[in-house]
């Protein structure tokens, strides 16, 4: 063999192992990123999570109807419907800036709720929140989604630990701080939001993977037609489970407020539910990578049905409120990460884009719900809106056959 032919042969086979390699990279699961911008998603979702524990004190602060109260949170979610052009937009250049400012955006608008003087400056700071969050939303699936591999099941599980984690400890802190410094002494809790910035700002500067090669261009007509085929089904699905999921972290602390509870009681409860979540979030993405996505579904929306009738007729009995509240949170909340891994399995090339189309839509349809379910609520009672949750949960069993059937589950 020539000199010639030995030395193409030798930058042959590095030219193999260098695109094994990233081949491997691709497939690995980046444990550290993962991590770091589910901290991050926990802090920014702490602030989020400060709206709904106070709902009870607005109500009586500034003489609003249950109905008003609930649509204070539409104005948080109405920037989601922008994130498709914010996913499209995360596809194509840095994903980083998102991370940064967010928790810094949120903090200092949430915290400010405390101090709103009406109805319709409050309104402003959950429009200027409601950006932020749709930023970090959009982006952050699909970033986590490409540090996860081949397990997208387990990528989106940590996405939402870092979610539900931070909506466990947002009604918590917000219901303690005004325990102990009043409502108006809720500003101070902004600074944490900047802290977090800073700390993401040098911690992200060691993820590799955090932007994308240049992506080839779209083909719109497509892709639209795709995404339409894929999640026309999974909206169905989407509506019945967002009443159970809008009735109760929205309005649990209103029917606890209305049974007799204290403020910190009811927003305690509001954490017991998302505590259990994180846990639920975590397992059921897992759990999905190696069971596959619909089995999961059909467990998580079939308990949570029956355990939303038993809260609602034992919501009155403490010592039952605990366990239902566990049992609530672990199974409805486990059925996110599976939605956000189907829809990025679908789409791998263009997954911002496509979790931004499925957020905006579940941000839309979940708007919608809570102000139905709080005219309900205004003309019939509480109750017989949870009712209601509890019902269409269980009409939504059989729509989980209409996915389509190429969704498979990961290769653990």
């Amino acid at each position: 063999m020539s000199e010639d032919q030995s030395a193409s042969t030798i930058t042959d086979t590095q030219a193999a192992i260098a695109a094994q390699a990233e081949v491997d990279a691709e497939n690995h699961f980046h444990t550290a990123g993962v991590l770091t911008i589910s901290a991050g998603h926990a802090v920014h979702d702490t602030f989020t999570g400060f709206l709904n524990p106070l709902l009870p004190t607005f109500i009586q602060n500034l003489s609003m109807s249950t109905a008003q109260a609930g649509l204070l949170t539409v104005f948080m979610q109405w920037p989601s419907l922008f994130q498709p052009i914010l996913g499209h937009i995360a596809d194509r250049v840095s994903l980083r800036p998102f991370f940064i400012m967010a928790p810094t955006v949120t903090a200092v608008a949430m915290s400010l709720l405390g101090v709103a003087p009406s109805y319709a400056v409050m309104a402003m700071m959950l429009l200027v929140a409601g950006i932020s969050s749709a930023s970090i939303h959009a982006a952050g699936p699909a970033v986590i989604g490409h540090l996860s591999g081949k397990k997208l099941g387990r990528g989106m599980g940590w996405w939402m630990v870092g979610g539900e984690l931070g909506r466990t400890l947002g009604p918590l802190t917000v219901v303690t701080a005004v325990q102990l410094i009043g409502l108006r002494g809720t500003p101070w809790l902004m600074i944490a939001g900047p802290i977090t910035s800073v700390l993401l700002y040098y911690q992200l500067r060691n993820v590799s993977d955090i932007k994308r090669k240049d992506p080839e261009p779209i083909e719109w007509r497509s892709l639209t037609r795709s995404i339409g085929v894929f999640m026309l089904p999974l909206m169905l699905i989407i509506v019945v489970r967002d009443f159970i999921n809008a009735s109760l972290a929205t309005y649990l602390p209103i029917l606890l407020s209305e049974q007799g509870s204290s403020l910190w009681l009811a927003g305690a409860s509001l954490s017991v539910y998302q505590a259990a979540g994180v846990f639920g979030a975590l397992l059921g993405g897992t759990l999905s990578d190696r069971l596959g996505r619909r089995i999961i579904l059909f467990v998580a929306m079939g308990v949570t049905s029956v355990a939303i009738f038993l809260f609602i007729y034992r919501a009155d009995t403490i010592w039952l409120q605990l366990p239902l509240l566990l049992i609530l949170g672990f199974f409805s909340l486990s059925i996110t990460p599976v939605f956000m891994a189907m829809v990025q399995e679908h789409f791998p090339e263009n997954r911002a884009l496509a979790t931004g189309v499925y957020q905006s839509i579940n941000f839309l349809i979940r708007s919608g719900i809570v102000v139905l379910l709080g005219v309900l609520a205004d003309r019939h009672g509480m109750r017989v809106a949870f009712i209601i949750s509890g019902l269409s949960s269980l009409l939504g069993l059989p729509l989980i056959l209409l996915l389509p059937k190429g969704v498979k589950k990961q290769q653990a």
